[in-house]
């Protein structure tokens, strides 16, 4: 175990960032071993440099990962506006002010810290409980949060003592590989370890499928829509699944109608909603129905009425082939700005507007489907306990994020156990269940379907015990 202090980490870090950033901006990184920096032609190649960097990374003290998170931690927020630029211009969807906002909010993944050993003596000697790695992880990242997912994963799974192996999706590859190479560079200038973290340079369903079969592969990492979700859990290994979400919110009449508003706008506009915990639909009860809705224009939101509604709801989806389909989302409208919806459907908003909002009943398909849009739909409940059933129906069993409104503690009780979702959030917008507002800690996966929850560094461990028989028990 080395003894290097905080502090020396600390200037560590900030001396290989100084010397990089001298770097000239035109020039090209060398290439390194079989790579550029991380980033691979091949999964095979890929694997086998994650696994040499494993070996390294096994031999190396633990302040050596707490340099190599400190270092993407520090590239993340240092070089938020730049990157964060970058994915915005590769990927088109979102807000760029929040893309940067999602890089430099990376400081409060946990690292190291959250590792433990266990220990217990008795009259037959003393066992210990290490939490150990696995090895070479597979990760599937999404479009909606490339480098952030990407950058929020290298910190929990190389905190575990882990390398990883990153196939993107296609649409954020670009950015995704760039910050691979930078937090490469940056990891081996300061700690000699090479590859901690390797990626697909043209990832396709076949580099995916690939990672999901590959031997030297012990762990899976998924975080995207049902699809990828469904393949990961078909898969032979061990899979931890972020899974879709459409999460509901429900507001009764004891609500504050003002912090139910602004929460729902604070949560539904962030990065136009593109987040899997964000806002979906509100299901509130008959009695402040009205008044909510009014509350919500007051606070920032633009109201739509029923033609307009309709209108927008034509454009952003595609109607059902037969029966047994359902609606689909038009791409084309999944994370643009609220003012270019409206523009689409003839509706002028007032600048700076974040979020449309509207009253629908349940058959609009912006209530049972994840649309990813800066449109809220609100549904009229009679009562509480009927918009929790509305919010059971149409969370489809997710089993994701779920929020209430409610100064009734019994309301809470009951949405919370009738809903069972990994995130319950009362009170307040869905970005304070990943301690951005509320208390907690931050993660960008958030493994619903195969139940780990939000993840952190001892999600990617494995438990391995040390048994001493008969010795060293000194009580």
């Amino acid at each position: 175990m080395s003894t290097a202090t905080p502090d020396t980490i600390r200037q560590v870090v900030q001396e290989v960032l100084a010397q990089l950033g001298k770097a000239p901006k035109a020039a090209a990184p060398a290439p390194f071993k079989n790579g550029d920096w991380g980033v691979f032609q091949s999964v095979d190649d890929a694997v086998a440099a994650a696994t040499e960097g494993f070996e390294q990374l096994s031999e190396a003290p633990m302040a050596a990962r707490v340099t190599a998170i400190e270092l993407v931690k520090q590239i993340c927020e240092t070089q938020a506006e730049e990157l964060g630029r970058l994915e915005f211009e590769e990927t088109k969807i979102g807000r760029l002010d929040h893309k940067i906002q999602k890089l430099k909010i990376i400081k409060l993944v946990p690292g190291v810290e959250f590792l433990r050993t266990d220990a217990k003596s008795g009259d037959h000697g003393i066992t210990l409980t290490e939490y150990a790695p696995f090895g070479v992880i597979g990760a599937i990242t999404p479009v909606t949060h490339s480098l952030p997912t990407l950058a929020g994963n290298v910190v929990n799974m190389i905190a575990g003592g882990n390398t990883m192996v990153v196939n993107p999706h296609p649409s954020g590859a670009r950015i995704a590989c760039e910050g691979v190479r930078r937090f490469n560079k940056a990891i081996h200038k300061a700690t000699g370890l090479e590859n901690l973290i390797t990626i697909v340079e043209k990832p396709t369903l076949e580099s995916a499928a690939a990672i999901f079969g590959h031997r030297g592969v012990k762990l899976l990492c998924v975080t995207g829509g049902p699809a990828v979700a469904r393949a990961a859990m078909e898969s032979r290994k061990k899979a931890i699944v972020a899974g879709p979400g459409n999460p509901p919110v429900v507001v009764d009449e004891t609500a504050c109608l003002e912090n139910a508003a602004k929460s729902i706008i604070t949560g539904a506009a962030f990065d136009n909603n593109l987040l899997c915990i964000g806002e979906k639909e509100v299901f509130a009860v008959e009695k402040i129905f009205d008044d909510l809705l009014a509350q919500m224009g007051r606070v920032g939101g633009y109201q739509l009425n029923p033609s307009q509604i309709d209108a927008l709801t034509k454009i952003a989806f595609t109607p059902p082939k037969d029966a047994k389909d359902h609606y689909h989302v038009n791409k084309e409208f999944v994370g643009k700005d609220a003012s270019y919806l409206a523009e689409m459907i003839g509706v002028k908003v007032p600048a700076g507007t974040e979020l449309l909002y509207g009253e629908t009943d349940e058959s609009n398909p912006f209530v049972p489907e994840e649309q990813m849009m800066p449109f809220v739909p609100f549904i009229r409940a009679k009562n509480v306990n009927h918009a929790i059933d509305l919010a059971l129906e149409y969370e489809h069993g997710f089993r994701h994020t779920s929020l209430i409104h409610s100064r009734n503690v019994r309301a809470m009780t009951k949405m919370g156990r009738a809903m069972d979702t990994t995130l319950f959030i009362k009170n307040g917008p869905s970005p304070a269940g990943l301690g951005l507002g509320g208390e907690g800690f931050l993660s960008f996966s958030i493994a619903t379907p195969t139940g780990e929850g939000v993840t952190s560094p001892l999600t990617f461990t494995r438990q391995r015990r040390c048994v001493m028989v008969d010795e060293l028990r000194v009580i």
